[in-house]
């Protein structure tokens, strides 16, 4: 790769949109506790631990 190139994606701000209690949302900041609370309890799934069949 030559110096003055960028890889892809580089520089881009990205923010994640989730899909909670219906709603997609960006941030939880103005969830009630009962939202927060089921936004904490739910799975978190690791994409680096994934692997190719």
């Amino acid at each position: 790769m030559k110096t003055d190139e960028k890889k892809v994606g580089e520089g881009v701000n990205f923010e994640r949109i989730r899909r909670i209690t219906g709603y997609l949302v960006g941030t939880t900041d103005r969830f009630n506790n009962g939202k927060k609370a089921e936004e904490h309890d739910r799975v978190k799934h690791d994409a680096s631990k994934l692997t190719a069949n």
